[in-house]
């Protein structure tokens, strides 16, 4: 398979390349302006500018398959006005040149597996969520629906598109949990506010397996890249508390995440609240090898692609 990859250089992109490479896939990465120490083909291009390198494309061939993760962190800052401006663009811009440059191929590829996130569904309690529940409401559920319905153009020529709802990919080395293994190293780890908001979780190594399932089925529509066990942040922080043998006896008021990380981010990410269950992927016969927490913590600090 031949497999171009958007994002390559972070947690999630890095290591599908590996894993493409290590099943002797071929792997084109998109890569910026400035990006440097990519070996193998690369195909330059700018969103914020629009552009993407002709000449790198007709020599890069065809594709069959797209794995387009794109985006600015969603926890990288405060959500001020330029930041949610930058958080949207990044992913609906990218998403609309990458489609427009791919409808442009005469050999466009066979599946696109385009970024999006659990945000979709929005803080929903203690809702169980899965593929076919509607959109929520804030800015996050607002950015997806407009992520995913720039992907789904390229679907009119004929490729199969999925939209890939990713939970929190749990790793050591990146991500949500490697900022906050050091607090609970210090034994200051502790529930963030009541502790009872739902988080769905799923290990790098789980994260990487379902997108070359979706790759290799080419599955369609929305896919939950999640865990089969939700959690609440109470069983999670109690889990890597034990997983590291400290104590996790404190607890992060929500007014103190508020002061810390503003009212957006902390309300619509840290404490959202999303029960998501992977329905498309479990009903497809894709099998976890990381299902409960304990186990996905395993992996996060093992898994080195």
């Amino acid at each position: 398979m031949r497999v171009a990859i958007t994002g390559a250089s972070g947690l999630i992109g890095s290591a599908l390349a590996s894993a493409l490479e290590d099943r002797d896939d071929a792997v084109v990465r998109f890569v910026r302006p400035g990006t440097r120490g990519v070996g193998g083909a690369i195909i330059r291009w700018d969103p914020a500018r629009q552009i993407v390198d002709d000449g790198d494309l007709r020599r890069a061939g065809g594709f069959d398959g797209v794995v387009h993760l794109a985006g600015a962190g969603i926890g990288d800052g405060r959500w001020t006005a330029q930041r949610r401006n930058e958080i949207r663009t990044s992913r609906t811009v990218s998403t609309s040149l990458l489609v427009e440059a791919l409808g442009a191929m005469d050999d466009g590829p066979r599946v696109l597996a385009s970024g999006s996130s659990v945000g979709f569904y929005g803080s929903r309690g203690d809702e169980v969520l899965d593929e076919g529940s509607s959109q929520g409401t804030g800015f996050l559920a607002e950015v997806c629906g407009q992520w995913e319905a720039a992907a789904a153009p390229l679907a009119l020529g004929g490729t199969t598109v999925a939209s890939l709802r990713t939970g929190i990919v749990m790793s050591a080395a990146g991500g949500a949990l490697s900022k906050q293994i050091p607090l609970f190293r210090l034994g200051l780890g502790g529930a963030l506010s009541t502790g009872r908001q739902w988080l769905s979780p799923i290990s790098l190594r789980d994260q990487v397996r379902a997108i070359l399932w979706v790759l290799d089925r080419s599955l369609e529509g929305p896919v939950n890249l999640v865990g089969p066990e939700p959690l609440t942040n109470r069983d999670f922080t109690s889990g890597l508390g034990r997983h590291l043998h400290r104590p996790t006896l404190a607890r992060v008021p929500a007014v103190a995440l508020r002061i810390a990380l503003g009212s957006g981010l902390t309300d619509e990410a840290v404490l959202a609240s999303q029960r998501v269950v992977p329905t498309v992927l479990t009903e497809s016969g894709f099998e976890f090898e990381n299902r409960a927490i304990g186990s996905i913590l395993a992996s996060a600090f093992s898994y080195r692609p």
